[in-house]
């Protein structure tokens, strides 16, 4: 049996857990109709189904246990669940574009790739051993390109881009750099020591993007978005602070708490008539200034 038809069928098992547990017989019952359906062989047997829930442990850090009162398997940790979901959508993602058949007359993909990701590998390996790293590091706004000297402490992904949060040797607390914007990257020997007082969850917790405020705090903000809007807002919230307030036929109003930022005011403006800001007058007002100077542009 192929490494390819191992991980497919891997991940059919998380796939049927997940909705319910089941006995071995009916996970290998749905492991057959599967094969029909995709022309692989993801029969097993007890030796098999025990490697694979081996593997997958390994993997995705999802964790098959035996409820031996009901006598079927079932997923007791999920350990990190996103990085689980990522996992499982990248290698179906893989799978399909991978497909002998020729897609495309099926599938449209984006022309446009983020830059920076090549260096991906080389900045988890420096996080991970606490390397510094030097690069060169290009400002939009600016016309000349720097050097940099930087302690690397995490990677934070913000609408398809990537971005390093380190810490410069020009500064005291730690800045944002786009991977798109990175070249020549050399990870050196010098070793260096995260701050005890440094928590990456903390950092963007109330962060809307990959801007992260010093000289601000969190603010209540309350939004009414229309009802068909709202739909999409319940589905994917806008923040992990979202709360729903009134969900009826006209109206959704939800609640966050979130640092008021550019990254933020860009996110409301774009949904243009479908929200109102209600909460705080500033940031209404704020989004009423930036309606009027676009509006003046015709």
């Amino acid at each position: 049996m192929s490494r390819k038809e191992a991980i497919i069928r891997q991940k059919h098992i998380i796939n049927k857990l997940r909705r319910k547990p089941s006995c071995f017989n009916e996970i290998a019952t749905y492991l057959e109709r599967q094969s029909v359906l995709e022309d692989y062989d993801f029969t097993i047997s007890t030796r098999t189904f025990k490697r694979d829930k081996e593997e997958i442990f390994s993997y995705y850090s999802i964790e098959i246990k035996y409820d031996f009162t009901r006598k079927v398997y079932f997923i007791e940790d999920e350990g990190n669940p996103i990085k689980s979901d990522r996992l499982l959508e990248a290698f179906d993602t893989l799978y399909v574009l991978n497909m002998t058949e020729d897609l495309s007359n099926y599938i449209h993909l984006e022309t446009i790739k983020p830059k920076g990701t090549d260096n991906l590998y080389g900045l988890i390996h420096a996080i991970k051993n606490k390397l510094q790293i030097k690069f060169k590091y290009e400002k939009y706004w600016e016309d000349t390109i720097s050097n940099r000297l930087v302690e690397p402490y995490c990677l934070k992904e913000f609408k398809n881009r990537w971005y390093l949060i380190a810490k410069d040797s020009k500064g005291q607390y730690p800045k944002t750099f786009a991977l798109d914007r990175m070249t020549d990257l050399e990870i050196t020997s010098n070793k260096f020591i995260v701050p005890a007082t440094f928590d990456m969850h903390e950092l963007f917790r109330y962060c809307y993007g990959i801007i992260t405020p010093t000289d601000q705090q969190p603010e209540e903000v309350i939004l009414s978005f229309d009802p068909d809007q709202g739909k999409y807002i319940k589905s994917l919230p806008l923040h992990g602070s979202q709360e729903i307030l009134v969900d009826t036929e006209d109206e959704l109003r939800i609640r966050l708490k979130v640092y008021i930022t550019h990254d933020f005011v860009m996110e409301l403006l774009s949904y243009n008539n479908n929200v109102k800001v209600l909460l705080p007058v500033s940031l209404a007002n704020r989004l009423k200034g930036e309606y009027e100077k676009a509006w003046k542009q015709y």
